[in-house]
Formats: structure tokens, C-alpha cells, sequence
């Protein structure tokens, strides 16, 4: 199967026009006409995902976030630490293919949504609406049950495997509708609160942004930025499984890489 006939398959349900402006999503290096045997899917195109991907003789480095980014690459070589990694993909003859933002309308939010259980779903915001449908950012539900902040944060933190979460807010609280953005969703807080959610899960919160939130009246639950778009890849494995089966799909674990004391 070439490589445009991958990127075909995924763009049928997770278009690029859903991507932001700035984002930077589809084959950002390689030969579409390649013929691709070996995919291995990671949500950062780190130098370890790429060594990973030379080591099991990857055809193709199928990621999350892009590779080439907001940075305007003026060459490519091995001077800097991205040029270095796009020398590398090509000179094994490995594509490197991102979907970003696009993911994030058309299945990162539901993903999280499925395993949160959370029912009663709509957008969290909308960055795409027509006569028959609205997508977007993010989703906001409610939960399966009720439960406390506390338990709420534990919730998160099993269901989606992460060693630990943080929370602003009191562990009292009753919680009751949820938002969850998958990422980081700082930008996106105020339209959990005007969607009357009672916690919003996200990732990449800082101090400053969580006491602030409360002031606002709404709880906050930091999963981490990976922690909950490491779905990512478990979507995607299941996806080429069910529509494109002759791939064999490797998975890149970058819990691996992080550590706690």
C-alpha cells in the first residue's frame, strides 16, 4: 500500500481542512509513492520514536503532533535537532505523517469522551458547524455517576492509565458534568464554564491558570498534556486493524520517558 493511499484513508475521516491555520498536518516528509509494510504510531516524532522507527524498519512514522511545527524551517540538516530527525527519516526512507488538530476535532474528543463514559455529549467548541453537523474542540458530558473532585481526579487518573493527576478545587465538591480536552486546554476553560461543566480535564495547567479558574467557579483536573492524547495511538492501531489490515502497526510508548520521584 503506498503512502498516499494511507494518508487517502485517514484524511476520509479526519480531513485536513478540519485542522487550524496554524497547524501543520498530512506527509511532512517522504515519497508518497512509497510503498509502505510497517507503520509505527507516536504522538511526539521524537528522536526516540524516530531511532524506534529505523530499528524496526518502519516504511512510515505516523504521528499526533507534527514533526515540522510553528519554527519555520530555513534548511534541513544535521545542525539543529528537527533537521537532524528529518535526515534521519528520509535517509532510511521512512514517511513522516502528522495528523494534529484534525484528530483532535474529528476523534481525539469523542476517544476521551467513550472512555470517560460520559453521556448527554456535545462539542465543547465549535470550530466547525454546517446544516447537518458542528465539530470541534474538546467534549463536555456527564458522568457515569456522581462522585467528588477527589474521586473524580482518581477516575481520570485509572481510566486513562497516568501514574498521577492534579486537581484545583475542593475535594468535596460534587462533580457532575465534566469537560474533557485532551491536550492542552487552558485557552478553552472559559467555554466549559458558559457550558455549566463542574470540572474541566485538560492538561498544561499552571498554577496561575488553576487558581484563577477557581475564582471562575469551576474545578480543574491537570491529566498532563500526554497523558491523555497517548489515545492517540490505541485509536489509530484499532483504525488501520479494521480498514487497512496488510499494515503491521508498531506503537512508540513515551511513558517510557518520563519519570517520577
Amino acid at each position: 500500500m503506498k503512502m498516499s493511499e494511507i494518508a487517502a484513508g485517514i484524511e476520509q475521516f479526519c480531513p485536513g481542512s478540519f485542522a487550524e491555520d496554524w497547524d501543520n498536518t498530512g506527509l511532512l516528509a517522504g515519497d508518497s509513492n512509497r510503498e509502505i509494510k510497517r507503520v509505527l504510531l507516536a504522538v511526539d516524532a521524537t528522536s526516540a520514536a524516530v531511532d524506534l522507527a529505523v530499528r524496526e524498519h518502519c516504511d512510515a512514522l505516523i504521528t499526533h503532533h507534527p514533526l515540522i511545527f510553528r519554527d519555520g524551517i530555513r534548511h534541513v540538516s544535521d545542525g539543529d535537532y528537527i533537521g537532524k530527525r528529518i535526515v534521519r527519516l528520509l535517509h532510511s526512507d521512512i514517511c513522516c505523517y502528522a495528523m494534529h488538530t484534525n484528530f483532535d476535532v474529528m476523534g481525539m474528543g469523542d476517544a476521551a469522551a467513550d472512555a470517560l463514559k460520559l453521556t448527554d455529549r456535545e462539542v465543547l467548541k465549535v470550530t466547525f458547524e454546517d446544516d447537518i453537523s458542528h465539530e470541534g474542540f474538546g467534549r463536555i458530558g456527564t458522568l457515569p455517576e456522581h462522585m467528588t473532585l477527589h474521586e473524580c481526579a482518581l477516575y481520570v487518573k485509572e481510566t486513562f492509565g497516568i501514574p498521577h493527576v492534579r486537581y484545583w478545587g475542593d475535594p468535596e465538591q460534587p462533580i457532575v458534568v465534566a469537560a474533557v480536552l485532551p491536550g492542552s486546554g487552558k485557552d478553552e476553560i472559559e467555554d466549559a464554564i458558559r457550558a455549566g461543566a463542574d470540572v474541566m480535564i485538560t492538561g498544561d495547567i499552571t498554577h496561575h491558570v488553576g487558581i484563577d479558574s477557581l475564582e471562575k467557579g469551576i474545578a480543574l483536573i491537570d491529566a498532563g498534556h500526554y497523558g491523555i492524547e497517548k489515545i492517540f495511538m490505541p485509536y489509530m492501531k484499532d483504525f488501520f486493524a479494521r480498514e487497512m489490515p496488510s499494515l503491521e502497526v508498531l506503537t512508540f510508548d513515551a511513558d517510557e520517558v518520563f519519570g517520577e520521584v
